[in-house]
C-alpha cells in the first residue's frame, strides 16, 4: 500500500547518532525528528493533492492544515495512539497522520468513499474519527468538542487509568460559552485533558483582536488550577517540550493543560473562502517566512540532522506517493444509496418494541400501588444497583435536596458522589460532557432540572448527540439518557410550564418518552437506560405525585418497549390519540360524554414520540372512521399535528368525519390561576371536540 511505501522515504535520509540526551532536540533521536518531519511534508502534500483534485471536480470540499503542520505533529507525537484520546478539529490533518491515520483514509474521506473509515461519506471532508485510534467523531460545529473532551477525561479519571484527553482548535471558537464551560469544568476536577488553541490570528476572515481583547492565554488566566503555555507553533522542537510537558502533567494527575499556539494560516479557510478579500499582500508573505516545513529543513541542516540535498528528493518522492494513494482511493466504491438510512438508532441493542434483544414485560406488574415519582427514583436505583458504568448528575440532585421534584433523592447517599452528583448550572455542559463520557464507555442519565432549560443544550443534542452515530457510520455510539420534566398544570409560568416533544420529535437519532403513569414511567425508563440509543425521557410534573396517574409497581425486571402504545380505553365510535397528562384528562371527558350518551370511545395513549405507533392508531381509525387528537403542546406545530397528517395520509379511506384537534393555544403559559386554564386544554374541551365528532 502507498502509505507503507511512505514510511520508507525517511530511510533514504542518514542517521547521524540517536542524540536522545540532547535537550536542545526534546531528547528525540534524529530517526523520529526526521519521522516528524516527513508527516508534516506529507500533511501539506494532501493538501495540495485535494485541491487539485476539487479543481478536477473530483469532491466539493477542503480545509486545509498549511502553516498548522508543527504543532500539531508534535503533540500527536506525545500521546499514545490506541491508548489516549483525541477530539481535533476540522484543521488537524498532520496531527491525524501523526497519530496513526493513514493517507488513503485521509483521501478515503476526502472523496466521501464507503471505506472511509471517518464518516464513509457520511460528513464533509476534514471531520475526522477513527474508532481504532480513539479519535472520535467531529462535526462542523466549532467548539462543541471541548465539553465532550471533558466528559471523556471524566471517564478516563473514574476508569482509574493514566489516559489524556486531547482537544484542540482554532482561536475564534474560544468565544463560544461551550469553551469556558469546558474550562471551568476540567480545573475543578483537575482532569487528564489538554487544550490545544492553534492561534493563526483569522476565524475565517475575523481576526483575533475582534475575538477577545488581549489574547487567548489572558482571557484564560482566572481558572485556578488550569496550566497555561504559549509557545511558537511553527517550531516542531519548541512545540514538542511544551506538548510534553503539558501531556506528562496530565498524565500524572496534576490536571489540565492548555497549549496557545501561535500559528499561520497559510491557505484560505477553506475552499469556498477567498482570504485576499481580507488579507494583504504583505501580511500573507510575512506568514509564508514563517512557514514550518521551511523553518524545519532549515533546523535538520544546521543541527547536522540531515543535508540540504537529501531533504529535497523528500517532496517530490512524497508527492508521487500521495499521488498513489490517491488513485487507490478512486479506485474504492462510493457508498450505495440504499446504506443512506442506516446507523441513525442501534441495530442490536435497541429498547424499541420488536427488536428482539430485550425481555419486555416479563416481570410483573403488582406491586404496591406508587406515585410516578417514586416509580422513576425506583427505576433509577435498582439500573444503578445493576449497572456499575451508569453516571446520574444534573443540578441539585445531591442529597439531602435529591433534586427539586425528588426523584433522585438517596441516591447520592446509597451509591456515593462518585456515581450521583452535582452538575454545574449548565445545561450546554451537562449534555457535552454526558456525550464524551458514553463515548468512553459509560452510561450517563442526566437531568436537565426543567424542560424549559434544555435550550442552552440544543447544540450538543442537535449537532453531536443524536447525529453521532450516523455521521461515524456506526463506529461511534452515545447512549446518553436525558430525564426532563415537562409540561404546565403547576402554576409554572412561561419557563416552568413548557412541552419539548414537539421540537425534538423533528430530530431523528434520538428516542422520546412521554409517560402518564407511574408503571409506564418505570418501564420505560429502565429501558431507555438499558439501550443503546441517546433518549429523551420527558416527565411531566404535574403527573409526579397525583393520585391518577398512580399503578401498582412493575418488578425490577419490568422493561417496556418503545413504539408500543397502550389502548387505556376501548371504544367504537371515536378515537381519541393522546400521551402525558392529556390521557387523563381525556378519560375523564370519556367518561362525561359516554355516561349522557350512546357513544363509545377508545382511548390510546402512545407513550412514546418517537418511535410513534401508527400500527394501533391506524388499526383504531379504521375501527371507529373519528379520531381526536389531544395534545398540551400549542395547536399549531405541537406533536399532535404531525399524528393528525400521519392519519389523514395513512387512513384518509375509512375517516367518517375530518381529524379534530384539541390543543392549547397558539401562545405563552401564563402563571395566573386564572389564565392558565385558559390556554391548557381542559377536560371540557375535550368533551366539546367529542361531541362535535359524534355529530358530524
Amino acid at each position: 500500500m502507498p502509505s507503507t511505501e511512505i514510511n520508507k522515504v525517511t530511510k533514504k535520509l542518514k542517521v547521524r547518532g540517536l542524540s536522545r540526551s540532547d535537550e536542545r532536540l526534546g531528547n528525540l533521536s534524529h530517526e523520529e525528528i526526521l519521522r516528524a518531519y516527513r508527516n508534516m511534508v506529507i500533511a501539506r502534500k494532501l493538501d495540495s493533492k485535494m485541491i487539485t483534485m476539487i479543481k478536477q471536480g473530483k469532491s466539493f470540499f477542503h480545509i486545509g492544515g498549511a502553516g498548522h503542520e508543527a504543532i500539531q505533529v508534535a503533540a500527536a507525537k506525545t500521546l499514545t495512539p490506541k491508548k489516549d484520546w483525541a477530539y481535533p478539529y476540522y484543521r488537524d490533518l498532520a496531527f491525524c497522520l501523526q497519530y496513526g491515520m493513514t493517507a488513503e483514509e485521509v483521501l478515503l474521506c476526502f472523496l466521501a468513499r464507503a471505506d472511509d473509515p471517518n464518516s464513509g461519506g457520511r460528513q464533509m471532508p476534514c471531520h475526522y474519527g477513527h474508532k481504532e485510534l480513539r479519535i472520535v467523531s467531529q462535526s462542523s460545529s466549532t467548539g462543541t468538542q471541548y465539553l465532550q473532551a471533558v466528559g471523556c477525561a471524566i471517564g478516563c479519571k473514574k476508569a482509574g487509568t493514566d489516559e489524556v484527553v486531547y482537544v484542540s482548535s482554532g482561536e475564534g471558537s474560544t468565544s463560544q460559552g461551550d469553551f469556558h464551560e469546558a474550562l471551568n469544568w476540567a480545573s475543578r476536577d483537575k482532569l487528564p485533558i489538554i487544550f490545544v488553541i492553534q492561534d493563526n490570528r483569522y476565524a475565517i476572515s475575523v481576526p483575533i483582536n475582534q475575538q477577545t481583547a488581549k489574547g487567548i492565554y489572558y482571557l484564560v488566566q482566572g481558572y485556578q488550577g488550569l496550566h497555561r503555555y504559549k509557545v511558537d507553533g511553527t517550531g516542531f522542537i519548541e512545540s514538542y517540550k511544551v506538548m510534553k510537558e503539558a501531556v506528562e502533567r496530565a498524565r500524572s494527575g496534576d490536571g489540565p493543560c492548555i497549549v496557545i499556539a501561535d500559528v499561520i494560516r497559510m491557505l484560505p479557510h477553506s475552499s469556498s473562502d477567498d482570504h485576499t478579500k481580507y488579507r494583504t499582500k504583505e501580511d500573507l508573505e510575512r506568514d509564508a517566512l514563517r512557514d514550518p516545513i521551511r523553518r524545519f529543513s532549515k533546523f535538520l541542516v544546521s543541527n547536522k540532522i540531515s543535508k540540504e540535498k537529501e531533504l529535497a528528493i523528500i517532496p517530490d518522492e512524497i508527492k508521487k506517493l500521495v499521488d498513489k494513494a490517491a488513485d487507490y482511493a478512486e479506485s474504492c466504491p462510493i457508498a450505495e444509496p440504499e446504506t443512506a438510512t442506516l446507523h441513525v438508532y442501534s441495530s442490536d441493542k435497541s429498547p424499541v418494541e420488536g427488536n428482539g434483544v430485550f425481555a419486555f414485560e416479563n416481570d410483573g406488574v403488582d406491586g404496591k400501588p406508587i406515585v410516578l415519582v417514586d416509580a422513576l427514583n425506583h427505576a433509577l436505583y435498582e439500573e444503578l444497583e445493576r449497572n456499575d458504568k451508569i453516571v446520574m448528575y444534573g443540578q441539585d440532585i445531591q442529597d439531602d435536596k435529591g433534586g427539586v421534584f425528588t426523584v433522585t433523592k438517596g441516591l447520592s447517599r446509597k451509591f456515593g458522589l462518585d456515581k450521583v452528583f452535582n452538575a454545574p448550572l449548565a445545561e450546554s455542559s451537562i449534555v457535552g460532557v454526558a456525550i464524551g463520557l458514553a463515548a468512553r464507555g459509560f452510561k450517563p442519565v442526566v437531568e436537565i432540572q426543567f424542560g424549559d432549560y434544555i435550550w442552552p443544550a440544543m447544540m450538543q443534542i442537535r449537532n453531536e448527540l443524536a447525529p453521532m452515530r450516523y455521521r461515524s457510520n456506526g463506529q461511534w455510539t452515545c447512549p446518553v439518557v436525558i430525564r426532563a420534566p415537562v409540561g404546565g398544570y403547576i402554576h409554572g409560568g412561561l419557563c416552568h410550564s413548557q412541552n419539548i416533544e414537539g421540537f425534538f420529535a423533528n430530530l431523528p437519532g434520538i428516542l422520546l418518552a412521554l409517560p402518564s403513569n407511574a408503571a409506564d414511567a418505570k418501564g420505560l425508563l429502565k429501558s431507555a437506560i438499558r439501550g443503546d440509543d441517546p433518549v429523551i425521557f420527558m416527565e411531566h410534573k404535574a403527573l409526579y405525585r397525583q393520585a391518577f396517574a398512580k399503578s401498582p409497581e412493575p418488578g425490577p425486571e419490568y422493561l417496556l418497549p418503545f413504539g408500543k402504545a397502550a389502548v387505556k380505553k376501548a371504544g367504537d365510535d371515536i378515537t381519541i390519540v393522546t400521551y402525558g397528562m392529556m390521557v387523563h384528562k381525556s378519560l375523564e371527558a370519556v367518561r362525561l360524554v359516554e355516561e349522557k350518551q350512546e357513544t363509545t370511545i377508545e382511548v390510546i395513549d402512545i407513550r412514546t414520540i418517537n418511535p410513534l405507533d401508527k400500527k394501533t392508531i391506524i388499526e383504531s381509525v379504521k375501527k371507529t372512521n373519528r379520531v381526536l387528537v389531544v395534545y398540551e403542546d400549542t395547536l399549531t406545530n405541537g406533536f399532535g399535528a404531525e399524528i393528525a397528517a400521519i392519519i389523514a395520509n395513512e387512513a384518509f379511506e375509512y375517516l367518517d368525519a375530518p381529524v379534530k384537534r384539541i390543543a392549547a393555544k397558539d401562545t405563552h403559559v401564563p402563571y395566573s390561576w386564572s389564565l392558565e386554564p385558559a390556554i391548557l386544554p381542559q377536560t371540557e374541551d375535550i368533551v366539546k371536540g367529542l361531541k362535535e365528532l359524534a355529530e358530524y
